[in-house]
C-alpha cells in the first residue's frame, strides 16, 4: 500500500526504507526520515532535474514507481514482485468483454531499472528474482 507513482515513457523502480520494520505481525512501523524520505527525495529531486532538461533525455519523460521497503526484506521481496506482476497474464486468461471482443489493457509498464534497496540483503534477493524476468 506504500507507494508513489509517476506517469512517463519510461518507468524507473525504486525500493527504500521509508518506513522501519514493524513490530511482530505488522509489516510496517515509524516514517524513517534520514534513510527513508531522504532518499526518496533524492530520487523525485533527481527525476525533476532530468524531465526539466530538454537536453537530457529529448522526447522523453523518466516516470517512477517507488514502493517501500519497511526496512524488511521479506516484504521488499513482496514489493519487488508488483514490478513484474503488469507484465504477468491474468490467471483466468484474457476474457472476454459482454460484446465479445477481448479487454482493453494499458499497454505494460517499460519498467528499465530498479533504485535501491539500501541493504545488501534486500537489493540480493530482489536481483535474483528481477533477474528472470530481464
Amino acid at each position: 500500500p506504500h507507494a508513489i507513482r509517476l506517469e512517463g515513457d519510461l518507468t524507473l523502480g525504486g525500493l527504500f526504507p521509508v518506513h522501519a520494520r514493524g513490530p511482530a505481525g505488522v509489516p510496517c512501523g515509524p516514517v524513517k526520515k534520514e534513510k527513508g524520505i531522504h532518499r526518496l527525495e533524492a530520487m523525485l529531486y533527481a527525476l525533476d532535474r532530468v524531465n526539466g532538461d530538454p537536453q537530457v533525455l529529448p522526447n522523453l519523460t523518466l516516470g517512477a514507481r517507488i514502493l517501500d521497503t519497511c526496512s524488511r526484506d521479506t516484504y521488499a521481496l513482496e514489493q519487488a514482485l508488483s514490478f513484474v506482476r503488469s507484465l504477468l497474464p491474468p490467471a483466468g486468461g484474457e476474457g472476454r468483454c459482454p460484446d465479445g471482443s477481448p479487454p482493453r489493457r494499458p499497454p505494460p509498464e517499460r519498467l528499465v531499472g530498479v533504485i535501491g534497496a539500501s541493504a545488501s540483503s534486500v537489493s540480493i534477493m530482489v536481483a535474483n528474482v528481477l533477474r528472470l524476468f530481464a
